[in-house]
């Protein structure tokens, strides 16, 4: 089987595990790395850095891997890493552009929008709902015909009771026991999860 060539867009430490997901999953190879600063090193972690995202115009063969990528400009070309070892239903819907890390579960009716981070060992049960660039630290558990909004961020370990709504760019902290609904913008933590209040 042909390798299809993928560009990375973002340089962080997730990009270093992606270029090891995507070596593990045989499926892409990685070219390079797409910078949003613009005082970007040459390489990163054994792989080019391609320039800034007016660069991505110079790979039209390329497909694109967004990781935290704040920009749809190129949506149509975005593609999904999944590592071997993740579950994921055959009733469940795959967004393009999600990065799905190892040991992830995605139950049976299950529904991920656009570049959606799924870090280790995080589980999506039945019927529930991500939205686009949702971000799930790694652990994080939410039960069945949960609804998690766009740009979410659930934090490491965080937990969903069942049929819970989390608003639109909401933030879960890590450990935070989610039993009813969050507000969009919110930010939640604890056990039950109460509204953060800077002091």
């Amino acid at each position: 089987m042909e390798l299809r060539d993928v560009i990375l867009l973002g340089i962080d430490i997730h990009g270093l595990e992606c270029a090891d997901i995507i070596a593990r999953a045989g499926r892409y190879r990685l070219i390079g790395y797409i910078s949003q600063n613009p005082d970007y090193p040459e390489s990163y972690g054994g792989y080019p850095v391609l320039g800034n995202e007016e660069a991505i115009d110079e790979y039209p063969h390329a497909g694109l891997i967004p990781l935290k990528w704040d920009s749809f400009r190129h949506a149509d070309r975005w593609v999904s890493l999944v590592d071997p070892s993740a579950f994921i239903s055959s009733t469940a819907r795959i967004g393009n552009g999600c990065v799905i890390y190892p040991g992830c579960f995605i139950g049976a009716n299950a529904v991920l929008g656009k570049g959606v981070l799924m870090l280790h060992s995080c589980t999506v049960n039945h019927d529930d709902i991500i939205g686009d660039k949702a971000i799930l630290a790694s652990n994080v558990m939410l039960a069945g015909q949960v609804t998690v909004g766009e740009y979410v961020y659930m934090g490491q370990g965080s937990n969903v009771r069942q049929y819970v709504k989390i608003g639109a760019r909401a933030f879960v902290g890590m450990g935070t026991v989610v039993l009813k609904d969050v507000p969009e913008k919110m930010t939640v933590i604890g056990n039950p999860a109460r509204p953060y209040v800077k002091t």
